[in-house]
């Protein structure tokens, strides 16, 4: 499972917890129902906000909800799942994301790809996606030819990009497909007034995806000689760390010109832990009271706060990394963590990277013992202004 919008059910509550379960749960089964359980490894956590931004306009009882049967990573409950218009755009934005993601990890070679069997089943299925997610769109009136034919532009904005490009000008591809899928939630939901906020909204979490997805693997880029588009059109990280802060705000502000049956999951989602995600990938934290923490400078082993003997005599050196898995083998270890709660509990290594990981949960401690503004007993995300100032802001 792969996106920028990672919650923590800590933070969420008891009601907001239960509607993202359900509209996770629903992408899933949407995503079965549409192409097979296979297809249930392109579950991920950017597309499920097409669901969560179509029944927040159109409510629960619209958009549509049913009762699914015991799953195993629910602990073999039933549950409350989400369903209708929705969750099959989210399914259909899933699959097409999926082939591309599984096209490029085909042309890099990734692991088991670079043998011809491997990539050639690895085509197969991306092709099956293609087709199964247009086949989804076309059920909601979403023509995925936008999302294909931004997929396929993209490789010529890179080629085309170099020192002094605008980075801007990389990431227009990616903000013009999410803009789609956005804007058409809206018309989903019958709220025709809506399109113009939520495309905005879109354009902005597009321009997110591409960014943090840039900055967190720049450095393994740089290793491996892959294009990334910071070092290609050389933008520095203060200026990447500018657009993100530019977008999160456009974000806030386009989420407040949309009307919204309940909006309080997808406030959360696209304002709050959104920002989470961008601390993350620039590497900064928070104190409980929403602080940035600041360490010691590097390179300085007798600041306060630094580690005891950092590469002093008798230090072993660090295991070199771990080669990372490929798409297929990644898929099917996740698959064995979801079902082992070992995504949400504890420490893992990441199925795809093999990079030391922390649980959802695990660091949930101290932003959970701060202010809880967003969860079940406040009206924050019914744009009042509780939220500023406070942790959840940062």
């Amino acid at each position: 499972m792969f996106g920028m919008v990672r919650p923590c059910t800590h933070r969420l509550g008891e009601r907001l917890t239960a509607q993202w379960m359900a509209h996770l749960c629903g992408l899933c089964l949407a995503l079965r129902g549409q192409a097979g359980q296979f297809a249930r490894v392109a579950t991920n956590y950017d597309g499920l906000v097409i669901s969560v931004l179509t029944e927040a306009q159109a409510g629960a009882e619209r958009a549509g909800r049913r009762r699914a049967g015991p799953c195993a990573l629910r602990g073999m409950r039933r549950a409350s799942v989400a369903e209708g218009d929705g969750a099959r755009l989210a399914a259909a934005v899933s699959l097409i994301l999926a082939s591309a993601k599984t096209r490029d990890h085909v042309t890099d070679l990734d692991g088991l790809l670079a043998h011809r069997p491997v990539a050639a089943a690895a085509r197969r299925i991306a092709g099956v996606w293609d087709k199964e997610g247009a086949r989804a769109g076309a059920g909601v009136g979403f023509d995925t030819a936008l999302l294909v034919g931004a997929v396929d532009r993209q490789p010529e904005v890179e080629a085309l990009a170099g020192p002094g490009t605008p980075l801007l000008a990389v990431t227009e591809p990616t903000e013009t497909a999410t803009a789609a899928a956005f804007a058409h939630t809206a018309h989903l939901a019958k709220i025709p007034g809506n399109a113009a906020p939520l495309a905005e909204a879109g354009r902005l979490f597009g321009r997110l995806a591409h960014l943090l997805d840039a900055v967190e693997d720049q450095e393994k880029d740089a290793a491996s000689g892959a294009w990334n588009p910071l070092t290609a059109t050389g933008t520095p990280r203060t200026e990447a760390r500018r657009l993100a802060a530019d977008a999160l705000h456009g974000i806030r502000l386009a989420l407040d010109e949309a009307e919204f049956a309940d909006g309080r999951l997808a406030h959360v989602l696209l304002v709050h832990e959104l920002g989470r995600s961008v601390e993350r990938a620039f590497g900064e934290e928070r104190h409980r009271h929403g602080a940035e923490a600041y360490g010691p400078p590097p390179g300085n082993p007798y600041a306060p706060g630094a580690p005891p003997h950092p590469g002093g005599p008798g230090d072993l050196p660090p295991p070199p990394p771990r080669e990372p898995r490929g798409l297929i083998p990644g898929c099917l270890v996740f698959i064995g963590m979801a079902c082992t709660c070992q995504l949400c509990c504890g420490t893992y290594e990441g199925p795809w990277s093999r990079r030391r990981r922390d649980g959802v949960c695990k660091k949930c401690e101290e932003c959970c013992e701060c202010c809880n503004c967003c969860g079940d007993g406040c009206s924050c995300c019914e744009k009042c202004s509780c939220c500023d100032g406070c942790c959840c802001d940062g």
